[in-house]
């Protein structure tokens, strides 16, 4: 298994975006164990999943994922991810925020530690000691075991890195920033090389860019009923969405696999990339992207790809 520090996680990240959204507890339950049956340990959730959606409040996914282990006593074989900052109920990056969303977050997911705490995005308005120095105490009381950083710019992720190695504080392990075959600015680059230069781990989110990387939206195709339908099909709107639908296809047939167990396989072969997350709404669509876990592209294959998306 690839690690973050010295976690070992499954390839594929579980998105948890979606339970308590379109996928309710019973739905989320069955789509958790299908991922633990195949060989699954790492799922992604944060605290603000999913307060955008009229009638929840907040915290709906940390708490189903949090019902599911303690249902199925399987806490101890799973490394959680959430993550901080971006709830209106846990705003910011403050200490005492930090202190009371981790609090939240624990009660929620029914245990006594988070396995990699992600500051979900960045907050300029509170000094970077405040944040690591807290980020540090929860590490140190085993609250929390690994550190990660969500939506940072290269340089302000340089410059956490740097105030942890000074002051001697808990240091980002991971890093998780949008990338797939067809959102490559963000990633590819500066903070690509920084994350390769100091031996973090990259598990990016979008790795499927809406569900476009799925195969589902076509041109003159059915129109797919998705809450993300309108964002997915603006890929497109150019030649380039074609191109890569097309390299995906090709590569999904020489394979034998789907298409979007191949989109899955080319970020995870990227350098820095240890686990793409995506999310699947039903056991159905998840079974799509399990064969990342073995599945290996030739050069051709990713050099193909990889062009399709430039």
């Amino acid at each position: 298994m690839p690690s973050i520090a010295d976690l070992d996680v499954f390839p594929l990240c579980l998105g948890g975006n979606v339970f308590g959204w379109t996928a309710d507890r019973e739905q989320s339950f069955a789509v958790l164990d299908a991922y633990a049956a195949a060989g699954g340990n790492f799922i992604d959730t944060a605290d603000s999943y999913s307060a955008w959606i009229p009638g929840n409040a907040g915290g709906e996914s940390e708490t189903i994922i949090g019902a599911w282990m303690a249902a199925r006593g399987n806490r101890d074989e799973m490394i959680v991810a959430t993550k901080v900052a971006k709830w209106d109920k846990f705003p910011g990056l403050s200490a005492a925020n930090l202190r009371a969303a981790a609090e939240g977050s624990l009660e929620r997911l029914q245990t006594d530690r988070i396995d990699l705490y992600y500051t979900h995005e960045d907050d300029p308005s509170v000094p970077i000691e405040e944040t690591l120095g807290e980020l540090d105490k929860l590490v140190s009381e085993g609250k929390v075991r690994r550190l990660g950083a969500s939506n940072f710019t290269t340089a302000r992720l340089a410059e956490s890195l740097a105030i942890s190695e000074r002051d001697g504080l808990a240091s980002y392990a991971a890093v998780q920033p949008q990338y797939s075959l067809v959102e490559r600015d963000e990633y590819e680059g500066e903070l690509q090389d920084l994350i390769v230069e100091r031996g973090l781990a990259c598990a990016p989110y979008f790795a499927l860019a809406m569900g476009f990387l799925t195969g589902k939206y076509r041109p003159g195709g059915d129109d797919v009923d998705s809450p993300r339908a309108g964002g997915a099909s603006r890929y497109l709107q150019s030649g380039r969405g074609e191109r890569v639908l097309a390299a995906l296809d090709e590569a999904a047939g020489a394979h034998g696999v789907p298409v979007a167990s191949v989109a899955l396989a080319w970020l995870l072969a990227q350098p820095g990339v240890v686990a793409p997350i995506a999310s699947a709404r039903t056991p159905e669509q998840l079974a799509d992207l399990l064969p990342v876990a073995t599945l290996q592209l030739t050069d051709s294959e990713l050099q193909r790809l990889t062009e399709a998306g430039a």
